[in-house]
């Protein structure tokens, strides 16, 4: 992913409102993040658990999303569960259900699109190897790197095509 600003980040937003982008807690390291790591800036509010974001390049152009972790998701799974995103199995309250208000028509009647994900969005980190689920020893996968970031992006777009649609 290619490096972003403040601004570049608080303008992406499709769904929500031009002051809730402005209101939003950046990561607090968002200086010093590994762009190269990144295939999208995730991350849960620091001031607002039950809040994350994610940011990524859709077709073309820059698209963030403001995303809600339900009420009994953000406790997590105790067991093991998937991100549907990078297929990382977690345990542990690793994985949490999100959703996000779809744009448009769609949204303004309050409809949305859910999916277990992450629960600390880093998933190009656990695609990578520069971090490790507890859960993932288990099932090794004999795709390539580069297969599971191309995966992974995949899944990405399908999610932010079922927002933006």
């Amino acid at each position: 992913m290619k490096p972003l600003t403040e601004r570049d980040v608080r303008t992406s937003f499709v769904n929500c409102s031009k002051g809730e982008a402005t209101r939003l807690h950046l990561p607090r390291d968002f200086a010093e993040l590994a762009w190269d790591d990144l295939d999208f800036l995730g991350w849960r509010d620091p001031a607002a658990p039950e809040r994350a974001y994610l940011v990524a390049e859709h077709d073309g152009r820059l698209v963030g999303i403001s995303l809600r972790a339900t009420a009994a998701a953000s406790r997590g799974f105790t067991t093991r569960s998937m991100c549907s995103l990078c297929l990382t199995t977690r345990t542990g309250g690793g994985v949490a259900l999100m959703t996000a208000r779809r744009t448009g028509e769609d949204g303004r009647q309050g409809n949305s699109v859910g999916q277990y994900m992450c629960s600390d969005l880093a998933c190009s980190l656990f695609v990578r190897g520069r971090r490790e689920s507890v859960g993932a020893r288990d099932m090794e996968e004999t795709l390539s790197l580069d297969d599971k970031i191309a995966r992974t992006r995949a899944n990405l777009h399908a999610l932010l095509a079922k927002v933006t649609r």
